[in-house]
């Protein structure tokens, strides 16, 4: 079984930073992709950050330049770096991550959710 486990998060002021981190545990083989989704309230969960098994990275745009994602392969971790925070940053963070486990089948997991409120 594959769990996603989140950390950091929290209530931050305009123009701080914080950093999130998500491990992958459990039966892995490998992991296609992995990053974060967001969703605000009455918002749709959308994709803040993903980086692929080659290492591409895709951010959404209002991320881009503020928002950096990095992988340790030996933790199965990311980690979302968070800077020059907004109100609109305001969100449930998703961990996401396209698995294949050791049943050979490939799926999406996500984590739990971690609040992050960044105050005006």
């Amino acid at each position: 079984q594959v769990q996603l486990v989140e950390s950091g998060g929290g209530l931050v002021q305009a123009g701080g930073s914080l950093r999130l981190s998500c491990a992958a545990t459990g039966s892995i083989v490998s992991i296609n992709s992995m990053g974060w989704y967001r969703q605000g309230p009455g918002n749709r969960r959308d994709m803040v950050a993903l980086i692929n098994s080659g290492d591409r990275t895709n951010f959404m745009d209002s991320v881009k330049g503020r928002f950096t994602l990095s992988r340790d392969d030996a933790k199965n971790t990311v980690y979302l770096q968070m800077n020059s925070l907004k109100p609109e940053d305001t969100a449930l963070y998703y961990c996401f991550a396209l698995i294949q486990s050791t049943d050979n089948i490939l799926r999406n997991y996500w984590g739990q959710g971690t609040q992050v409120t960044v105050s005006s």
